[in-house]
């Protein structure tokens, strides 16, 4: 089968796994799932698709966990409502999806191009699918490692996040207050991510839709879409920087 033979790729994905993440894969076939998206399926034995839902699955859990655990040690006097706001800023779709592109892992994903733009999850979906193929390759203390070290402590700038405005629902919605304009939020679209539920939300000014967002939770996608609709308008001047 192509799927386990040495290609271009591979090498590619060893290099990319050796100097942006520093570790070398005991078993490549982990690594290569994690890039595979779901409109790329590769059949495997006896029908059973390959492709990288289920190491997503496995990678968003532990990567909750070790930001998780990073977060308290790094912030001993703080609350849980802080840490679990931080943690939110860290792991969103539109934080990992960044991060993705960043790092440079979505030049090695599989996709259909037939899809091209209709996911708007996909490198933040394969970044956590590479989370899972870590943690299946190299154990739990190594992903610890490799999460913190590699992409927290280098990819990404955690007093930054710690001062940046997080809850553009409220803002939004207390302009709205402020200048009589009705904001509300709505669930236009519902999908299945192997069994998952995504939820896509769009911000709606006195009935009139803006800007919209996907997201495996409904506040989450509150949220994003609230920031592409607050920074659209502040774009256009509605509102003032």
């Amino acid at each position: 089968m192509r799927f386990f033979n040495k290609t271009k790729e591979d090498k590619e994905l060893v290099m990319f796994l050796r100097y942006v993440l520093g570790c070398k894969p005991k078993n490549i076939f982990l690594y290569k799932q994690s890039l595979i998206h779901r409109s790329s399926s590769h059949l495997g034995v006896k029908g059973y698709k390959i492709n990288n839902e289920r190491l997503e699955y496995l990678g968003d859990t532990v990567l909750n966990t070790v930001v998780g655990d990073y977060l308290f040690k790094k912030y001993p006097y703080q609350g849980e409502g802080f840490l679990t706001e931080m943690r939110s800023k860290i792991v969103s779709r539109a934080s990992l999806n960044k991060l993705a592109v960043k790092i440079g892992l979505n030049k090695l994903i599989e996709y259909s191009k037939d899809f091209a733009g209709k996911f708007v999850s996909i490198d933040g979906d394969a970044f956590e699918a590479l989370i899972g193929a870590l943690y299946l390759d190299h154990g739990y203390k190594k992903t610890y490692k490799i999460i913190t070290q590699k992409i927290l402590n280098i990819h990404l700038d955690i007093d930054s996040l710690e001062t940046a405005g997080w809850n553009y629902k409220s803002k939004i919605i207390d302009w709205g207050q402020k200048n009589r304009q009705k904001v509300s939020f709505e669930v236009i679209e519902t999908s299945y991510v192997h069994s998952r539920k995504q939820y896509k939300v769009q911000v709606l000014i006195n009935g009139e839709p803006m800007e919209s967002a996907v997201d495996f939770s409904i506040k989450a996608a509150d949220q994003l879409a609230a920031e592409k609709t607050y920074k659209k308008m502040e774009e256009q001047h509605i509102i003032e920087i």
